[in-house]
């Protein structure tokens, strides 16, 4: 659980999951009113149990600016309607 304060390439050698989560969404708002886009995940047999979250992150408008990026390079008809 943590603020991402930049996105970049990474190095690792990874490969696709075999298991699948829930993410849901909200907005949080810190106290000098930067708005964040909080992201948490969700084992999908625990529906909205916040008890039973999984790993979140919190992006800035910086952030996001930059996770767009690479979605748009990693699936690059996403904007085509």
């Amino acid at each position: 659980m943590a603020r991402v304060r930049k996105v970049e390439p990474g190095r690792q050698d990874v490969r696709v999951h075999r298991s699948e989560v829930d993410c849901f969404h909200q907005v949080a708002v810190a106290s000098d009113q930067t708005r964040y886009l909080h992201l948490s995940t969700y084992a999908p047999d625990a529906g909205r149990d916040a008890s039973k979250a999984g790993p979140s992150l919190q992006l800035d408008e910086n952030a996001a600016r930059q996770l767009m990026a690479v979605i748009r390079k990693t699936f690059p008809d996403i904007d085509q309607v």
